[in-house]
């Protein structure tokens, strides 16, 4: 499935309950904090988490997510690739490979 697919299901969702409304990106943003939280928790005792628990609590952080960027009218695979290109330049591979280091730190 594509990404735009994936917007477009969202968007619709949205629209048939006129959520729209309460999907500002103060509002948007704190749900993705909520809903990592909740992932968070699937951890919380045991590195080995209900598989389950955490695709559903995934699926909600990507869906607010998607939901936050697409508010902000940006795009989140354009945005996720531009993120990757700075990430390359602060980390080459010859310095952080294997290593948790921070870039500052390599």
């Amino acid at each position: 499935m594509s990404h735009e697919h994936t917007m477009e299901l969202l968007r619709s969702m949205v629209a048939e309950r006129e959520w729209g409304q309460f999907h500002i990106p103060e509002n948007l943003a704190k749900s993705i904090a909520v809903e990592t939280g909740e992932l968070l928790e699937c951890f919380q005792w045991n590195s080995e988490a209900d598989i389950g628990a955490v695709r559903s609590e995934l699926a909600d952080v990507l869906t607010y997510a998607f939901l936050l960027a697409d508010s902000l009218g940006l795009d989140a695979d354009e945005i996720v690739q531009s993120k990757l290109r700075e990430t390359r330049i602060k980390y080459p591979v010859d310095l952080a490979k294997g290593r948790s280091t921070k870039y500052d730190r390599l």
